[in-house]
């Protein structure tokens, strides 16, 4: 009993000492088997001194450098179906949210969560679903992936487009891939490699068809209009929707025809579509090869 008195007594002065240094009280640093201890709270900063920051994670995700064919090959897939509703740059369009920013996007890795939603669609919100192979999208996703986030989007450096085989894109430029059907190395493209300082620009060009200084006059589709009476007119397409087609004709003049089950009869003709057409079959070694030769002819 004396013992324990005295253990009783000790404990209470330490207590007691510790309350008059500031400390914890030992009764508080003992707990009750299986009790949780909270951590101590952050000690108080002198006065003047600067606020502690607390590091948090990063607000979007940082990936890593993608390669930068794919990348090509994504836009144009981007451009060619989804781009009318959300933006040649996947920030908003008519109607279409801004994807860049869009959870669902940022939650994505390879296409996966985004395959969902584009191989299904969303009718309730006026989106339809796309016929675009797994590939397709996984493309679609590199390109979304690759736009800045935020305002000072976190980096982490570049890949290097060069890395293909000259020789093996001659080969493939004028066999197999059939370029040389359509474009000249001494003709149309002749010295492309000293236009593009960007070797990106370059893979997007073979890949749309666009060319440095064409990009704001690239050719535009054109369109044959047969009215029910037998009369065509053809011209540049100016718009086309289920109800009305029109188009500016060789000398300039606007027309505009309401479209009503089978009349008029129309048919497109766009200049871009080998390449878009091209795409499917167009592989990343494709591409690499192509630009390394392309950059060859200054």
């Amino acid at each position: 009993m004396h013992r324990e008195k005295i253990v009783l007594f000790t404990l209470l002065g330490l207590g007691l000492a510790a309350l008059v240094a500031g400390q914890p009280s030992v009764s508080a640093l003992v707990q009750e088997p299986g009790a949780t201890q909270e951590s101590p709270p952050a000690p108080a900063q002198p006065p003047g001194s600067p606020p502690v920051r607390v590091a948090r994670p990063p607000a979007y995700p940082v990936r890593t450098p993608a390669d930068p064919a794919v990348v090509a090959r994504g836009r144009q897939i981007f451009s060619a179906n989804c781009s009318f509703c959300h933006g040649s740059d996947a920030r908003g369009g008519e109607g279409g949210p801004n994807l860049v920013r869009s959870q669902l996007v940022m939650d994505d890795n390879n296409g996966e969560l985004i395959a969902t939603v584009v191989q299904n669609g969303r009718p309730d919100k006026g989106m339809p679903k796309f016929d675009l192979t797994t590939a397709e999208i996984a493309s679609i996703a590199t390109f979304i992936h690759s736009m800045p986030v935020g305002g000072r989007a976190e980096t982490t450096g570049m890949v290097d487009p060069l890395v293909g085989d000259a020789k093996a894109g001659e080969a493939y430029f004028i066999g197999a891939g059939k370029c040389a059907t359509c474009h000249s190395v001494s003709g149309d493209l002749a010295g492309i490699g000293a236009k593009y300082t960007d070797v990106r620009a370059l893979q997007g060009a073979i890949l749309s068809g666009e060319r440095r200084g064409e990009l704001s006059e690239a050719p535009r589709k054109t369109v044959t209009v047969t009215l029910r009476s037998g009369q065509t007119v053809e011209g540049k397409l100016y718009q086309i929707d289920d109800f009305v087609v029109s188009l500016m004709d060789a000398n300039g003049n606007y027309h505009s025809y309401t479209r009503q089950g089978d009349y008029p009869k129309v048919v497109i003709r766009d200049p871009m579509q080998a390449h878009l057409d091209m795409l499917r079959t167009l592989s990343d070694d494709n591409i690499h090869n192509l630009t390394a030769y392309l950059v060859t002819l200054k």
